[in-house]
């Protein structure tokens, strides 16, 4: 029985995945979340969150102190985590949203250490651009991070989030989830998603890369990472790949590890 090794997109953490580590032990596959780099455990708020009273000037320019990681610096912390989770043995591997470049970027690097790679509604950057690229696509359009950015990604260094807008980022990641557990995910992300993450083009190969199976799980009603741009990302996948994506459809919004716990599982189990 391979491990599953679970990451989380930006400004989440491995918290977010307990649900679908309790599905997964019920089935009997072992499974570990791991915080991307800058977030949870690794998270450092600009010292400006927590003023009193909070200056939203200051919150807008203040430099990130996670904006030192990268996809590359990551995706080196990821493998050296799957090392450890999986002995040397490939894990299965779940990429959620922002986490996808550096679980790319990790794939090409090692792919002995995957034995699957599955995309949740994540950026797959494949095609020679950086994620930041893809997020301004035309397949993205309607998508509901930007209004809830509070600063200039290119004075900050990340993609500082207005977690205090609970309504907007209720709508924007969890639509769909009932409020008490939208409440509490609101109440636990961290500001600074990591520009340097985003702003890395990858590159991958056939014959590395491409190697890895792999499958990807499209939310049709997600309001963070549209589902049109999801269909671009499994069809850049298919183009590098020397199997077809699998595609598991869910009617989900950003976060199916909270609004289809049941079904995610059941998607992570398929690949035994």
């Amino acid at each position: 029985m391979r491990n599953v090794v679970l990451v989380h997109g930006f400004w989440h953490g491995s918290w977010c995945w307990t649900p679908v580590t309790t599905r997964l032990a019920a089935r009997g596959i072992p499974s570990v979340a791991v915080d991307l780099d800058g977030h949870g455990l690794g998270a450092v708020s600009p010292r400006s969150r927590w003023s009193a009273p909070f200056d939203p000037a200051a919150f807008a320019t203040e430099p990130s102190p996670v904006a030192h990681v990268t996809a590359s610096s990551a995706a080196t912390t990821l493998i050296d985590q799957l090392r450890a989770i999986g002995g040397g043995d490939p894990c299965v591997v779940v990429a959620h949203s922002m986490s996808g470049p550096v679980v790319t970027a990790a794939a090409e690097r090692a792919p002995e250490l995957f034995a699957h790679l599955m995309y949740v509604t994540a950026f797959a950057p494949v095609g020679g651009h950086p994620t930041v690229d893809y997020i301004g696509m035309p397949e993205n359009a309607g998508d509901m991070v930007g209004p809830l950015l509070a600063a200039d990604p290119a004075v900050v260094g990340s993609l500082r989030l207005r977690t205090h807008l609970s309504a907007s980022v209720r709508e924007c990641f969890y639509n769909g989830i009932p409020d008490p557990v939208a409440d509490a995910a609101t109440a636990l992300l961290s500001p600074d998603g990591p520009m340097g993450i985003p702003a890395e083009t990858i590159t991958v190969t056939r014959e590395r890369f491409g190697a890895v199976p792999h499958s990807y799980v499209l939310c049709t009603r997600d309001n963070a990472v549209r589902p049109n741009l999801q269909r671009r990302l499994i069809r850049e996948l298919d183009a590098v790949s020397s199997t077809p994506t699998k595609v598991f459809e869910l009617d989900s919004s950003h976060s199916p590890f909270l609004s289809h716990p049941d079904e995610l599982a059941d998607a992570i189990s398929t690949v035994f």
